[in-house]
């Protein structure tokens, strides 16, 4: 058969699609529980102190889901030759949501049975499974729950290329990601490439997130002997891999708790990892040199981990994750020039080795698997394909431009990069957003027929009619933000009213000029008085009784938005003024007393009033969280507190420690 590239559809139960939110996210990412003046390596230590972003701006969170499943049917594209099919959700970051193998029908990724958010990534809503490809700064990507541009293009031998890619705003990257399946190739090859189209260096983070099945045994083997080790208690260390005191560490099922070993891998070695059961066979992920960390994540077998992945897969679906990045360690940015695009090919594939070998020593495993992956996928077979990748789309409108025409739009391989009349553009399979129109609008970003992005939608008009009027149209709610130095020059120049004042302090907090930010927010107030510049400013207040004051007064104003609402419940909490948080609490309409984290919040207060019959009846009607927080252990907290001689039940045992 010829490769296949078509639309599809998957039918899977799931919660609905995480909305975003109004309030923008205002801090950063915390550094990292590490020395960086002991790493190992000069690169590592200055990776480590360098990029991490004060705030996530221009994001809003998303945490407006729940845990109701039902049917629901998701746009797939799918590429499919003899041996693989691979299908992604471009709604979901472009995921690659499943792989294949076709002759043995067995799938290759842990394949989520469920499509169930849940709060751990940048933004809150992350989906566990598949393949997702991460940019942007430590953690899940801003864009893991949005959708993504995707076209059809072709590789110089006809072959369809599917291409996914959008503007990533906090970077303000343009990323791309080529996936394409040559004629009989038992490799999926994804070609990544990172932009940063500014005059400036940008920091830049990139992981290939893979999930795959976990079993009693499945082994990981990458070429390494050496990891640095983090158990979510201590620091980063550097420990011999995979020998432990506890056994070998490359069996992550026979460890209770939840852990990161990043491969410290030598200089000159081949980057892979492997996956693999006990016939020696599972998924191999390899790639171009650029591409140097990798990673094994384990959630552990104990009550904590078994809790975490049914409440991220359903039952009986436990997984690991093995992962691939830019720098050694999820720790770290590198500097990426201005001006400059950084790439790389990655191969996914069936990997078969012979299983005592995999299974003996760890110098007899790493030397099978390496063996086996060089006959599956030579090493120097990735690096012709980032060469090919290069002319992904000219080669076919060159050929069609000899043979006396253009190629017409919709047509596979239309587009063209260079060559006399090659210009149309390639056929349009998924919609990402408007953002990176109105940065092409704005010369930010340069036009790319092999990458169209469209036209703007609402959601950028009022940054469209302050790029052509020089005026930020005022609204209210807020328009959604936006970050860039040429946005802050038109508001620097232009901003006089409540609206574009507020606008302008978050374009300030973006650029870490928090003295700028204030100045702003309180010109905001003074000029109109309004929640979202008030709750602003508790963001950069000096004790946490400012704090709660301010957000206070920002909810008066803003009684009937509950993430405000949640917000100011945090902040008296975290004020010591429990009181405070139950009375605004009686004042809420029912549905926000009824919401988990409101009634999480309620008990608390509770607790610190010493009212425990009140927390015992909260905790014995039940509370839900359905944005619980990757190893937020306020439930199992809440549960001794109110029950010091019971364990607490599995639906309120969160831990990642195992027990």
């Amino acid at each position: 058969m010829t490769t296949e590239l078509r639309r599809d559809v998957l039918r899977i139960p799931g919660a609905a699609d995480p909305a975003a939110g109004r309030l923008p996210i205002l801090h950063g990412i915390a550094r990292p529980g590490f020395d960086s003046a002991v790493a190992p390596y000069p690169d590592m230590a200055r990776n480590l102190d360098y990029g991490r972003p004060p705030t996530l701006l221009p994001y809003t969170t998303q945490d407006s889901y729940t845990r109701e499943r039902s049917p629901r049917e998701l746009p797939t594209l799918v590429l499919e030759n003899e041996v693989l099919t691979a299908t992604f959700l471009p709604d979901y970051g472009g995921r690659l949501w499943s792989l294949v193998h076709r002759p043995t029908g067995r799938e290759l990724l842990h394949r989520n049975p469920i499509l169930q958010p849940a709060n751990l990534a940048l933004r809150d809503a992350w989906l566990a499974g598949g393949v997702e490809w991460n940019l942007g700064g430590t953690g899940h990507w801003p864009l893991t729950c949005e959708p993504l541009h995707a076209v059809r293009l072709g590789a110089p031998d006809g072959t369809p290329v599917l291409r996914m890619y959008e503007f990533e705003r906090m970077r303000r990257v343009v990323m791309t990601v080529d996936a394409w399946l040559p004629a009989g190739s038992p490799t999926l090859l994804v070609h990544v490439a990172l932009h940063n189209p500014a005059e400036t260096p940008t920091p830049v983070y990139w992981w290939s997130n893979i999930a795959v099945p976990q079993s009693a045994d499945v082994r990981v083997v990458a070429p390494a002997q050496r990891a640095f080790h983090f158990d979510y208690t201590a620091q980063l260390k550097l420990i011999d891999f995979p020998a432990g005191t506890a056994g070998d560490q490359s069996y992550p099922a026979r460890f209770p708790a939840a852990a990161d070993f990043f491969m410290d891998i030598p200089a000159g070695e081949r980057r892979w990892i492997a996956a693999l059961d006990g016939n020696g066979s599972g998924l191999v992920q390899t790639s171009t040199d650029r591409l140097i960390g990798r990673k094994l994540f384990q959630w552990g077998v104990g009550a904590g981990g078994r809790r975490w992945q049914e409440w991220l897969s359903g039952p009986d679906a436990e997984y690991i994750e093995i992962q691939a990045g830019l720098a050694r360690t999820q720790l770290e940015h590198l500097e990426l020039p201005g001006g400059a695009t950084w790439e790389w090919v990655e191969a996914y594939g069936l990997l078969e080795a012979d299983a005592a070998a995999v299974h003996g020593t760890w110098e007899e495993s790493r030397r099978a698997v390496a063996g086996a992956l060089e006959r599956l996928v030579p090493r120097a077979s990735l690096e012709a394909a980032l060469g090919e990748a290069q002319r992904f789309g000219a080669a076919a409108a060159d050929s069609r431009t000899r043979a006396g025409g253009a190629p017409a739009v919709g047509e596979p391989g239309a587009g063209a990069r260079g060559g006399a009349g090659a210009s149309a553009v390639p056929e349009v399979l998924h919609r990402g957003s408007g953002w990176g129109a109105l940065e092409v609008a704005a010369g930010a970003v340069p036009t790319d027929a092999l990458r169209p992005f469209g036209s703007c939608d609402a959601a950028q008009q009022p940054w469209l009619d302050l790029l052509q009027t020089k005026r930020l149209p005022s609204s209210e709610p807020p328009a959604s933000p936006i970050t860039g130095p040429l946005w802050r020059a038109l508001l620097e120049a232009s901003a006089d009213d409540w609206h574009a004042l507020y606008h302008l302090g978050l374009l300030r907090l973006a650029d870490d000029d928090r003295d700028g930010a204030r100045e702003a927010w309180t010109r905001s107030v003074a000029d109109r008085p309004n929640a979202w510049a008030q709750r602003a400013l508790a963001h950069l207040a000096a004790s946490t009784d400012e704090r709660a004051d301010l957000t206070v007064a920002a909810h008066r104003i803003q009684p009937d938005l509950r993430e405000l609402t949640i917000e100011t419940l945090q902040a008296l909490l975290a004020a010591d003024r429990a009181a405070e948080a139950l009375d605004l609490i009686a004042a809420l309409n029912v549905a926000d007393r009824e919401h988990g984290r409101i009634r999480l919040y309620h008990a608390q207060a509770a607790l610190t009033t010493a009212d425990i019959d009140q927390v015992r009846r909260l905790l014995d009607e039940g509370i839900t969280v359905d944005n619980l927080q990757e190893g937020e252990a306020s439930l199992d907290l809440l549960w001794l507190a109110a029950h010091p001689d019971l364990p607490a039940p599995p639906e309120y045992d969160s831990r990642m420690l195992g027990s």
